[in-house]
């Protein structure tokens, strides 16, 4: 088994970069949409056979097991190449949760199924009533004899039509003393009868959010993950990985480039564009880099991200925003006309129709403030 972490970075990074180029698909290379996973499904099964599809995973459950700076470096590579945004769930956020909570029956049984991208998850969280406030979920779990009984609905589930699992969250007392108790957490297969995936199409035209009914879903009894009633411990260890992967350089990377490039264009070319307006946006981007590099190193080095983590989310989504509101001002017309010698700019509409969730999924700006001035400033709240 090949030790990365012995390799001098120069030499790693070449043989990341070439190996990821001679694979991913050059048609989706810096495409600013998020990818499907059946898009990439070849891409990934090469990675996984490679051992190279979990990063950041300990070797003994199927990662490269790298440390810091070379984990850094192969995200780095991945995006210089053009790598976009990707379908990582169950990489990204389940994968670590069920090295935390899950027994070991599940972790043999779910993370080998991770690795070979056997498993596609999505995340089942937010329901038509609960969305920035999740402790209203209502969803239900109700345990008969050797299964749990699900009943409910949950919504903008991300590319739940091309999943073939979800984790979730249910409410197994609907009279807890504090909403945030008789939550559990569960693993459910989106093959099982009762089951319904409906896409929602977007404002920028994409399927990738979806709705999800549970009619009487029969799950075993063994889907439950940590303690009953416990799942709000889960999801919070789970929302901290989902700000940092929210909060991702990569998802504001192409917005950036192309606020680069009208730049290098100036003020002569383009009436609209503004040298004091962009500067500040850059630096805004360059601040955002550097906490996101200090809060993965501390999550990398076994720190768990409490409530800083919605700085991150905060300062992401509203640059990201911030950015493609600059760009659209700039390019006018032509930002949302795909036409001749224009067409390389009518992206800038798509990402300007992107943005817009960025300040509501993983919990609204308003929330974030919320819980910064509460939990972290230790300020009264709104």
């Amino acid at each position: 088994m090949t030790d990365y972490n012995s390799m001098p970075e120069a030499e790693f990074r070449a043989m990341v970069r070439s190996y990821v180029d001679s694979i991913f698909p050059p048609d989706l290379l810096h495409a600013t949409r998020r990818i499907g996973p059946l898009e990439v499904a070849d891409y990934n099964k090469k990675m996984s056979e490679r051992g190279w599809i979990a990063p950041a995973w300990p070797v003994e459950y199927g990662g490269m097991g790298l440390d810091i700076p070379h984990q850094i470096a192969f995200a780095e590579e991945l995006s210089a190449i053009g790598v976009p945004r990707l379908h990582e769930m169950g990489l990204v956020m389940l994968g670590p949760l069920l090295m935390q909570f899950g027994t070991e029956e599940q972790k043999q049984r779910y993370l080998p199924k991770i690795i070979s991208t056997e498993h596609i998850w999505c995340q089942g969280y937010s329901e038509p009533n609960a969305g920035s406030d999740l402790a209203s979920l209502r969803l239900s779990a109700v345990q008969e004899n050797e299964h749990w009984v699900l009943n409910g609905q949950k919504i903008w589930t991300t590319m739940a039509h091309q999943s073939s699992m979800m984790f979730m969250l249910a409410r197994t007392d609907p009279n807890p003393r504090i909403r945030q108790e008789g939550i559990s957490f569960f693993l459910v297969d989106l093959a099982t009868p009762g089951i319904t995936v409906r896409p929602i199409r977007t404002l920028s035209d994409e399927l990738e959010f979806c709705e999800v009914f549970f009619d009487n879903v029969r799950i075993p009894l063994d889907s439950l993950v940590g303690e009953l009633h416990k799942g709000w411990t889960i999801a919070k260890a789970l929302l901290g990985h989902e700000r940092l992967f929210v909060g991702s350089p990569r998802y504001i990377k192409g917005a950036i480039d192309q606020l680069d490039a009208i730049a290098a264009r100036g003020e002569d070319e383009l009436p609209g564009f503004s040298l004091e307006r962009y500067t500040k946006l850059r630096l805004d981007y360059e601040d955002f880099l550097a906490l996101y590099a200090d809060y993965s190193n501390f999550v990398k080095n076994g720190g768990e991200l409490g409530p800083e983590a919605s700085i991150l989310k905060l300062l992401s989504s509203e640059t990201y925003q911030a950015v493609t509101e600059e760009i659209l001002a700039i390019t006018g017309e032509d930002g949302v006309v795909a036409d001749g010698d224009n067409a390389g700019q009518a992206d800038s509409a798509t990402m300007f129709f992107q943005s817009r969730p960025s300040t509501i999924a993983g919990g609204t700006s308003q929330v974030q403030r919320n819980i910064i001035a509460k939990a972290v400033l230790n300020l009264p709240g709104n």
